[in-house]
């Protein structure tokens, strides 16, 4: 039984409309039931918190976070969300066998998600890589390396911790 989930990621991120594919690094943590960071650093360093239901995205340049509800529809802002939900993967999605890659095609609509392309992986977590389709013809690569599980995380490592002169914006609010 997998309880945590570290390691880093390379993401590539393919949108159709402008002709250009972005490319984001950084590191991610995953604690079951439902709790996840995903650090993206670089140029546009960003945090993004999953705690159940709810998300926090931390824009460290900006000095600004954006807190909100997290549902199925939201996947397609944070299609990391999806590992966390991998244990109900038969509930939400029909799965089917391709070239040795698994595609998942969500029962109910999930945002724009159109498609999910897994690539299992030898190792001690069974996820090598995913690409997400969505319905612009956009496409989201996430290639996951130097995964560890189970090493015990802690719970405080999932609680954002902003400098004082952040804004905090809630999405969804009625202003």
């Amino acid at each position: 039984m997998i309880g945590d989930i570290r390691g880093s990621f390379i993401q590539k991120s393919h949108i159709k409309d402008l002709k250009r594919t972005d490319t984001y690094i950084g590191e991610f943590l995953i604690k079951r039931p439902f709790k996840m960071k995903w650090e993206y650093k670089g140029e546009i360093p960003q945090e993004v918190f999953i705690k159940n239901d709810e998300i926090i995205i931390y824009q460290k340049k900006a000095r600004q976070a954006f807190k909100g509800k997290f549902e199925r529809d939201t996947y397609g802002q944070a299609p990391i969300a999806l590992l966390g939900g991998f244990g109900r993967i038969q509930e939400e999605f029909s799965v089917t066998e391709r070239n040795g890659r698994l595609l998942l095609k969500p029962k109910k609509p999930m945002g724009a998600v159109v498609s999910i392309e897994i690539k299992p992986s030898e190792g001690e977590f069974p996820i090598n890589s995913f690409v997400i389709h969505d319905s612009h013809a956009n496409r989201i690569e996430i290639t996951l390396k130097n995964v560890k599980v189970n090493t015990g995380l802690k719970d405080g490592l999932f609680e954002p911790s902003f400098p004082r002169d952040v804004e905090i914006h809630e999405l969804g609010s009625r202003d």
